[in-house]
């Protein structure tokens, strides 16, 4: 398959658009490339198709940070906060309250 990654994820989603595993290395790669509101967009596309993946609460919330909205990267801390503890996920917790106590 030629193309850049972003390319190749791209197309395999037109196969399998709620692949959770692909929709978080869209982000992750938009993120990569310097796309801050396309990969804030794509996290939360993630964490719509998925609610439970708490890991893009936190890459979600780090990106915002990024891109300058603290209010926004707290409420999605807090939101994968309380994903987390739905799912008692103890390490992403920890994680997630860790980021969240650094914006205060």
């Amino acid at each position: 398959m030629a193309g850049t990654r972003l390319e190749r994820i791209r197309e395999m989603l037109t196969q399998n658009p709620t692949d959770n595993f692909l929709l978080y290395g869209l982000a992750n790669e938009y993120k990569n490339e310097g796309d801050l509101p396309q990969a804030i967009a794509s996290y939360r596309h993630l964490m719509d198709v998925n609610p439970d993946y708490v890991a893009a609460y936190y890459h979600c919330g780090q990106t915002l940070e990024a891109a300058g909205d603290a209010e926004g990267a707290a409420a999605t801390y807090d939101a994968g906060i309380a994903v987390a503890r739905r799912i008692g996920d103890a390490h992403a917790l920890s994680e997630l309250q860790a980021v969240r106590d650094l914006l205060g």
